[in-house]
C-alpha cells in the first residue's frame, strides 16, 4: 500500500512539475470549446423600419495552440483554430394591414479560420491576461431563415439557405483580450477570450459590420 502511495505521488509531481513550463521552453496546447458572436450594424432581414432585437449566435471552437515561455512571467503564443461566428435575431411577426409575416431562425453563420498571435503575462502562477491579434480566413458564410406569411387565413413558410460568401470579406482582423488559467495539478488550461472585430466583414453594407465574438476554451497543455 505504501508502495502505491509513494508511486502516486511521484506521479502527481511528475504532471505538476511538467505543468510548470520554465523560460526557454515550448509547450503545444490542442483545445475544444464553443463562441457566442454577434455581428454589430448587422440590419436584419425583413427589418425595414422595425427593430427585431438581437440574440448572441452559439458555436463550435477548436484547434491548437504553441507557446514559448520567454520568462517566468512573460510568453508569447501562436495559433490556428476554426469558428464558427455570426450573429441572429429574435423570431419577430410584423402585420401589415391584413397581412402578417413571420420571420423564424433569422441568422447569418459565418466559418472562420483563425489565427490568433498573443503575449501572455502571467499575475500569478498559472494566471495570465493576454492580448495580441488575430488574423481570420473566411471559409463558409449562409445566411438562413424561415418566412411564414398569412393572408386572409391561408398560410405557407418559406425556408431561405443562401450562400452569401461573395458578398463578405475574405479576410477578418481582430483583437483579443482575455485570460486564462492552468490548473495546478493537471496540465489543463481554460481560456476565454473576446475577439473585437477591426474590419467590416460585407462588402456592400456602409455600416460599420464587424465580428464580435466571445470564445471559451478547454485545451490539454504539454511540452514539446
Amino acid at each position: 500500500m505504501k508502495k502505491l502511495m509513494m508511486i502516486a505521488a511521484m506521479m502527481v509531481a511528475t504532471v505538476s512539475a511538467s505543468a510548470q513550463f520554465e523560460p526557454g521552453t515550448f509547450s503545444l496546447q490542442p483545445k475544444v470549446g464553443m463562441t457566442l458572436s454577434k455581428v454589430s450594424n448587422m440590419p436584419a432581414i425583413g427589418s425595414g423600419a422595425y427593430k427585431i432585437d438581437r440574440s448572441l449566435l452559439t458555436g463550435a471552437a477548436f484547434g491548437v495552440e504553441a507557446e514559448y515561455q520567454v520568462a517566468d512571467m512573460y510568453s508569447l503564443a501562436a495559433g490556428l483554430n476554426f469558428a464558427m461566428q455570426g450573429c441572429q435575431w429574435e423570431d419577430t411577426e410584423l402585420k401589415i394591414g391584413g397581412e402578417s409575416l413571420k420571420w423564424k431562425d433569422n441568422k447569418i453563420q459565418l466559418n472562420y479560420l483563425n489565427l490568433p498571435v498573443v503575449a501572455n503575462v502571467y499575475l500569478f502562477k498559472g494566471f495570465a491576461i493576454k492580448t495580441g491579434v488575430q488574423l481570420g480566413f473566411l471559409l463558409s458564410a449562409k445566411r438562413k431563415y424561415d418566412m411564414t406569411g398569412s393572408i386572409g387565413g391561408s398560410s405557407a413558410t418559406v425556408k431561405y439557405d443562401e450562400d452569401v460568401k461573395d458578398q463578405c470579406k475574405k479576410f477578418d482582423v481582430s483583437i483579443p483580450i482575455g485570460v486564462s488559467y492552468q490548473v495546478p495539478t493537471v496540465p489543463v488550461y481554460i481560456d476565454a477570450r473576446y475577439n473585437l472585430g477591426l474590419t467590416k466583414i460585407v462588402k456592400d453594407i456602409d455600416e460599420s459590420v464587424k465580428n464580435q465574438v466571445f470564445q471559451l476554451t478547454v485545451g490539454y497543455k504539454f511540452a514539446l
